[in-house]
């Protein structure tokens, strides 16, 4: 039976700063998505970018800097833009 893991990497532009792969089952798509929240907050968000990420759409101090995103295609989330996360499912062959 093939294992599933999810492979998480951070990238600050094209640069990698982060790798790391951990169990599927170790985290819900739920929590990968909150994980790729915090991961963009703690490398890239100034606190008042934090507040406007998770601030009402129709507040002025809105943004959507930790908007997550998903491919289907790929079955990918992102989350951030410089810097970036991403959590992709893979399987053992492809990792």
């Amino acid at each position: 039976m093939e294992q599933k893991f999810w492979k998480i990497e951070g990238y600050d532009g094209a640069k990698k700063i982060f790798e790391k792969d951990v169990r599927f089952g170790s985290f819900s798509e739920n929590q990968i998505k909150c994980l790729l929240k915090a991961m963009v907050s703690k490398t890239g968000l100034e606190l008042d970018e934090m507040i406007g990420a998770y601030a009402g759409k129709s507040a002025k101090i809105s943004n959507e800097l930790l908007k997550v995103h998903r491919d289907q295609a790929t079955a990918t989330f992102l989350c951030g833009n410089n810097p970036r996360f991403t959590a992709r499912l893979v399987t053992h062959e492809n990792l």
